[in-house]
């Protein structure tokens, strides 16, 4: 698949889509409480994206059997929504979803504080969400892919932490991943020159220990290796003929 580059129509559409998924976001932060089950938030959750007259983009999604994933402490994405699987005071949950609307997608994570956690922990996650923010400094027209990679990664492995190399960022737009991949470290190459109208997912997923992971026995739940906590935070961005634009933040 080549890399697109999106008409004004359908940049619309995904500013919409963002917009919405931002919105989803905000509110399902504010709904997550202590004693939830896994379950209860992803229900939560479709309802929500369904309200905004969008499609949940992960429910049935390589046969994923949710609309979140939702991802605790060690678990670093794809956590799956299970009714015995609770959150309690001191986890870490990382949300990652995305919308559809009108045949156009947005795909956002965050990684969410369950009442009071270790300041080392917090540490973690706004390092990780302050990577994102150093990597697409480097995501302008006429700069190099791998920019956005290496600005991450040297961020994020300068505080001592392991950046996942198994699982990396991505285009999007009509299709949930599309063509580049973004890899979250430095590379040997620049990689391809990045134009104005091109939408890509930025996804740092950074562990406080080391950067290898694991699968599950239920094929889905991607955990540290080592035990470590883990924080995500993506956003679909697109490139202009300036700065980056946030399709998927809402403030």
């Amino acid at each position: 698949m080549a890399v697109t580059i999106k008409s004004a129509r359908e940049i619309e559409l995904m500013r919409e889509a963002g917009k919405i998924l931002g919105n989803c976001h905000n509110e399902m932060a504010d709904k997550i409480k202590a004693g939830m089950s896994a379950y209860e938030i992803d229900q939560i959750a479709e309802k929500l994206i369904r309200g905004y007259g969008c499609e949940p983009s992960f429910l049935g999604y390589n046969g994923f059997p949710g609309s979140v994933c939702i991802s605790i402490n060690d678990e670093v994405v794809h956590g799956l929504p299970e009714k015995d699987k609770f959150i309690k005071d001191g986890d870490i949950v990382s949300l990652d979803m995305g919308v559809i609307y009108h045949g156009y997608q947005s795909d956002a994570a965050r990684t969410i504080a369950i009442g009071q956690i270790d300041p080392e922990v917090q540490k973690l996650i706004d390092v990780t969400k302050e990577s994102f923010f150093v990597g697409i400094e480097q995501a302008r027209d006429g700069n190099h892919l791998f920019d956005i990679s290496a600005a991450i990664g040297d961020y994020a492995e300068s505080f001592g932490y392991g950046v996942v190399r198994d699982l990396v960022g991505h285009g999007i737009g009509q299709e949930m991943h599309e063509d580049p991949t973004i890899p979250n470290f430095r590379q040997k190459r620049r990689g391809m020159k990045i134009r104005e109208g091109m939408t890509f997912a930025i996804e740092p997923m950074i562990n406080m220990g080391r950067p290898e992971i694991a699968q599950l026995d239920d094929g889905w739940t991607i955990v540290t290796d080592d035990g470590s906590m883990s924080a995500h935070y993506e956003n679909t961005i697109l490139i202009t003929d300036g700065e980056p634009e946030i399709l998927s933040l809402v403030e």
